[in-house]
């Protein structure tokens, strides 16, 4: 079994199969292939979809699928960036405005509450 077979049977314990494609809209015969092995080296648009399923960074998944190792010094998109920075500012507790999120965002509608995150907060997140 590889790396990303033992990773992703760990990031889903008790959750089933079914239950991660239908909150990923991956099959659940892929997601079973990437757990036995089968599968060892996805797509990144599949790894992506996981990343943000579990909320963990994409570097972690390109990781684990091979295609980056511990030592490669790589600058952190700036899609990903704004990702882990509207998370921060969505489980914020003390940052009540505007966080009852209703709809799924596009990149710039969590750019821009982020931004305003940073204005009001005076902390800046998003490098």
């Amino acid at each position: 079994m590889n790396n990303l077979a033992k990773y992703l049977k760990k990031l889903r314990g008790d959750l089933s199969i079914r239950q991660l494609a239908k909150g990923t809209g991956i099959s659940n015969a892929y997601l079973s292939q990437m757990e036995s092995g089968e599968k060892e080296s996805p797509h990144p648009e599949i790894l992506k979809k996981l990343a943000q399923y579990y909320k963990l960074p994409m570097l972690e998944f390109l990781k684990q699928a091979g295609y980056l190792t511990d030592n490669e010094a790589v600058e952190t998109p700036m899609e990903e960036k704004i990702e882990q920075a509207f998370l921060r500012v969505i489980s914020d507790p003390a940052f009540k405005f505007g966080t009852r999120l209703k709809n799924k965002y596009d990149l710039d509608g969590k750019r821009f509450i982020v931004e305003m995150y940073e204005k009001l907060t005076k902390k800046k997140i998003l490098d």
